[in-house]
């Protein structure tokens, strides 16, 4: 299955509309998720890797404490594509059953 192309500036900032909290950062989909404590933090951090390993796309994310924060972009693509889109929706979601 081919890897979808980079979106053009223009193209991430309109989709971004569709997304809370995320934002074009040095090239990357950008966003710090904060919760109640350190379990609902690694709770959806492992919701999410379960997500991203099925789509075989990954974040580049750090965690400290009850704080994650999340960079997404497709190195094979160098930028941004549909699959950061996809992701990004899926971690909002996860977020929210974390919470």
């Amino acid at each position: 299955m081919p890897r979808p192309k980079a979106l053009s500036t223009d193209e991430i900032n309109a989709r971004l509309a569709s997304l809370d909290g995320w934002a074009l950062e040095n090239g990357k989909l950008h966003r710090k998720f904060v919760f109640a404590n350190f379990i609902e933090a690694f709770g959806f951090m492992t919701s999410a890797a379960l997500v991203a390993e099925k789509m075989d796309h990954h974040p580049e994310w750090s965690n400290v404490y009850n704080r994650v924060a999340v960079d997404l972009t497709t190195h094979d693509a160098d930028g941004v594509t549909e699959l950061d889109f996809e992701l990004a929706a899926a971690m909002d979601t996860a977020s929210s059953c974390a919470a």
